[in-house]
């Protein structure tokens, strides 16, 4: 592995309450009729929190809020594409926008509070500090630029990220537009690359282009994005054997560390 590219929410960041309080304040904001309101928060956030992997961007935070608000269940990524296709294209891209004002009026007003709201995982920080100068590091997010540029340097981190390196939702809807860019950044193949995420979509479109793919088993995901991963041919790393992932070849991984997927990922269409 020459370079090591990671998602920010959910592998970086514990961003999981954030992203809920934002969410919850622009969705009461949209549609003060729903009912869902901040009292009704402690029994909707396990419930959000659980259909977190299945979505991409910021309006999936709403798409997913309006589920729970209507009782509509959403067991799979099938059933979650269909409900969100079925919400209003304007609504979304309103909610989408909005989102990010509440956010930013956050940070802003109280940015203290907004900071405590998205915690590191402690352990990977510690590797990444440890081993940096062992392989390039890059983000690869849908968060925007700014938020993560203040929360890389309250978490000390700023100074192992290059710039150009530090890609955000502006770089493209899509991660393979962000691991396109660092290809292109670093002059590296893309089976030099290795891409860390929380989402099982993310690893299959990224997975086509070449790039080592591996599920973070540590963020909002659960056993059935973790079997999903493997039956793609995706890797599922733990948080406390990321170590593992600087290894030049997993050949001498233990299963039981860095679990090896049972077949490769599937085809484009398939």
């Amino acid at each position: 592995m020459k370079a090591l590219v990671l998602d920010f929410d959910g592998v970086i960041a514990d961003s999981a309450p954030e992203a809920f309080r934002v969410a919850l304040r622009t969705y009461t904001e949209l549609c003060p009729e729903s009912g869902l309101d901040s009292e009704a928060a402690s029994e909707l956030y396990p419930a959000f929190v659980e259909l977190m992997p299945l979505g991409n961007r910021a309006e999936d935070f709403g798409v997913a809020l309006r589920a729970l608000g209507t009782g509509r269940r959403l067991a799979d990524q099938a059933a979650y594409d269909a409900f969100y296709a079925a919400q209003p294209e304007t609504w979304r891209r309103d909610f989408h926008r909005r989102f990010y004002e509440v956010r930013a009026e956050l940070a802003r007003t109280d940015p203290a509070s907004w900071r405590a709201l998205l915690p590191p995982y402690p352990r990977l920080v510690e590797t990444l500090r440890r081993r940096a100068g062992d392989a390039a590091y890059a983000i690869a997010t849908a968060k925007d630029r700014a938020s993560v540029g203040l929360l890389l340097e309250g978490y000390r981190l700023r100074d192992l990220f290059r710039p150009e390196l530090v890609l955000d939702k502006e770089t493209g809807v899509h991660k393979t537009a962000h691991l396109e860019r660092v290809r292109a950044v670093l002059g590296l193949p893309f089976e030099e690359l290795t891409f860390v995420d929380d989402k099982v979509n993310h690893l299959d479109a990224v997975s086509r282009l070449g790039v080592r793919c591996v599920l973070a088993a540590w963020g909002y995901n659960g056993p059935r994005e973790h079997d999903l991963a493997r039956a793609h041919g995706h890797l599922v790393c733990r948080l406390e054997d990321v170590d593992s992932l600087f290894a030049a070849s997993l050949g001498g991984a233990r299963r039981s560390r860095i679990e090896r997927p049972a077949r490769s990922a599937p085809e484009e269409g398939s």
